[in-house]
């Protein structure tokens, strides 16, 4: 679908750039022709995935250990970044979550997803944004949600937060920041398995199926799915999406936005053709 220049020219810092999705869309945009700057807090974990998409893709990649709760952290590596090339886009795909009832989430359970997702989404963007803004500089800000960042979801309530936050972020600076030449756009992935997201909210392996299943399409997401999602809304040819988040879940969250939607699965053949009299 792509050509493998797509991105050539580009250089592109994901957060949580070292593992899951951040991984597999950062071997993506190198194919298309980008460099990278990927950050975390674990810096063994980044020389790793930064190793094997060199080996891979010959491409350039960058690796900078950061915690992007710190706003001073996050200014140093920005720093870091544009003095190796100009950052012509970031992805903000660093991310914590965990299942708890919501009565039990102490304070620093809260503080642990909300200042990932969040906090440092806010720090990455707007640090990065000053930079574009001040220079007259055009870029790029491609952030992660989730389709419950508008409908809420029990027992992630600290996620559910803040990813309505985040998409509240890219929808306030789409109008903000739109006219000077900087676009911001979200992806909301449904059911994308990937081992830490995994470990940490499908508490038994047997329901591994259910969460992957729910959706009309009757499958998990391909993380290539979602990779060439995130390589069109960053190149040229999507210049015109500005504001808007795009979700990619097989229709899980239409599904189970209905009313009647739960007699997909509650309802046998033999039941709908005892309904058909009592349609007349």
């Amino acid at each position: 679908m792509f050509k493998d220049d797509l991105l050539q020219g580009a250089h592109i810092l994901i957060t949580g750039g070292g593992t899951g999705l951040g991984k597999s869309m950062g071997r993506r945009f190198l194919e298309l022709g980008a460099s990278l700057t990927i950050c975390g807090r674990r810096a063994a974990v980044l020389e790793e995935t930064a190793a094997e998409h060199r080996a891979a893709t010959g491409g350039v990649v960058r690796t900078f250990p950061c915690d992007i709760r710190d706003a001073e952290a996050v200014e140093r590596m920005i720093a870091a970044a544009e003095a190796q090339a100009p950052v012509t886009a970031l992805v903000n795909n660093a991310a914590g979550n965990f299942l708890a009832r919501s009565e039990e989430l102490s304070p620093r359970a809260v503080d642990a997803v909300v200042g990932i997702v969040l906090k440092g989404s806010l720090n990455a963007t707007l640090a990065l944004g000053r930079r574009w803004l001040a220079e007259k500089r055009s870029g790029t800000v491609l952030s992660i949600v989730t389709s419950y960042a508008w409908t809420g979801s029990a027992y992630v309530l600290p996620s559910a937060v803040a990813k309505a936050g985040v998409l509240a972020m890219t929808r306030s600076l789409a109008v903000e920041w739109g006219g000077r030449g900087i676009r911001l756009n979200a992806i909301a992935p449904g059911p994308f398995p990937t081992e830490g997201a995994w470990e940490r909210l499908v508490p038994r392996p047997d329901l591994a199926a259910a969460f992957e299943t729910r959706n009309p399409l009757g499958r998990p997401g391909r993380h290539g799915e979602l990779a060439d999602l995130a390589a069109f809304l960053l190149a040229d040819g999507s210049a015109y999406i500005n504001g808007e988040v795009v979700t990619i879940d097989g229709g899980e969250w239409l599904k189970g936005a209905g009313q009647f939607s739960f007699l997909m699965e509650m309802l046998s053949e033999e039941d709908w053709t005892a309904l058909r009299p009592k349609r007349r």
